[in-house]
């Protein structure tokens, strides 16, 4: 007979922490459960069990909700330096399933890194392709992607939705970290020939290839829109154009929407390393709508707060954002963000907890350094 999971260390989680996407989730319920699983010596990771004698609080007994969440001390910069399998929780198992490990882009230090399991992946994977039929992505079609690849997060996501719902994926070389460094170190002239020589792949992927979607960020998709003869390329040929990694200010999301690629359906996606995915853009908005991003809740959930005293600020007003993921997987909760935006309520009727977001732009300073973004 097979030993059981419980014979292999494998613990079951509560049913609350496992849903589809879309499906309403009690949220006490939710986020009692998540803490139930991270803080118990048989199913947390080294890393909570660690951290929890120097919280001050005991998370089972302290933490309800969302809102609570920001009794946690921000610790995402431990993640620079910390054995990155310490994150993982116990209650996996020997065997957790490990998709990979991603690196933060580096913008403020040196970067940070987590890992993503195989369970979260297909269930970000779940969501995403839900989020693409709704907006009538083509099926079948090859893509290409100007995109980080290697430790960053958003060329293995790629990776995994193209080969669910695409033919094939061409992909593009890209170090944002050399173009950071570049500016950092005082040398534009090289960011800038590194930012032409990725468009002249795009360039060439795009002249030979049967590209209908196009997955690029925003510094990039600038400078391809410099250029006549590939904007008239796009036009004819690429269907949507899906932006993310950087911010993507409103007059420009106007002009591409409007007049530079009038032929091109333009959708963008809000994402972090640090929340282990992206919130999407609200279905329906318009070019002359603010560009809202609504995050897949309870899994991530953004507040946006006055940065001096850490309270919310009003709908409508502008403010630092904080990220929290809590997860059966992970759970990396009230991460103060480099970026600023307008907080915007939720779809009325939702089931969605937390703020959604809008006209996400980067801080200029954070933690003691400039904010590079550069191309990603």
């Amino acid at each position: 007979m097979a030993p059981s999971l419980t014979e292999l260390g494998v613990r079951l989680p509560e049913p609350v922490l496992d849903h589809r996407p879309g499906e309403p989730v009690p949220e006490a319920e939710f986020i009692e459960a998540a803490m139930r699983w991270h803080f118990d010596p048989a199913t947390g990771s080294p890393f909570w069990l660690r951290v929890a004698d120097q919280l001050g609080f005991d998370p089972r007994r302290d933490v309800h909700s969302v809102a609570d969440l920001a009794k946690f001390p921000n610790l995402v910069d431990l993640l620079r330096e910390i054995p990155a399998h310490d994150l993982i929780p116990r209650g996996y198992g020997p065997d957790p399933g490990i998709t990979g490990v991603y690196d933060s882009g580096g913008t403020t230090g040196p970067p940070k890194r987590v890992v993503f399991l195989d369970d979260w992946m297909d269930w970000l994977n779940d969501y995403l392709t839900a989020d693409m039929t709704a907006r009538g992505y083509p099926t079948g079609v090859d893509w290409l992607a100007v995109t980080p690849s290697g430790p960053h997060m958003f060329g293995a996501f790629l990776e995994r939705a193209v080969r669910r719902v695409g033919r094939m994926r061409f992909t593009i070389d890209l170090d944002p970290r050399w173009v950071k460094r570049s500016i950092a170190e005082g040398r534009p002239d090289e960011a800038d020939r590194y930012a032409e020589h990725l468009v002249d792949q795009a360039t060439h992927v795009l002249t030979a290839q049967d590209i209908r979607i196009m997955v690029i960020t925003p510094p990039l998709l600038e400078r391809l829109a410099r250029r006549e003869d590939l904007v008239e390329l796009v036009n004819a040929k690429v269907r949507i154009i899906e932006w993310g990694g950087a911010h993507l200010d409103a007059d420009s999301r106007y002009l591409y929407m409007t007049e530079i690629f009038p032929e091109v359906a333009l959708y963008g996606r809000y994402g972090s390393t640090m929340i282990l995915g992206a919130a999407v853009e609200r279905l329906g908005i318009t070019a002359q709508d603010r560009c809202v991003f609504d995050p897949p809740s309870p899994y991530i959930t953004f507040s946006v707060v006055d940065p001096d005293t850490g309270r919310p600020v009003e709908y409508g007003a502008r403010g630092q954002v904080v990220m929290n993921h809590v997860s059966r997987s992970a759970l990396l909760p009230n991460n103060l963000e480099r970026d600023e935006a307008t907080r915007v309520e939720p779809v009325p009727g939702s089931i969605q907890i937390g703020d959604s977001v809008a006209d996400v732009a980067p801080l200029r300073e954070f933690g003691g350094g400039t904010v590079i973004e550069g191309v990603y």
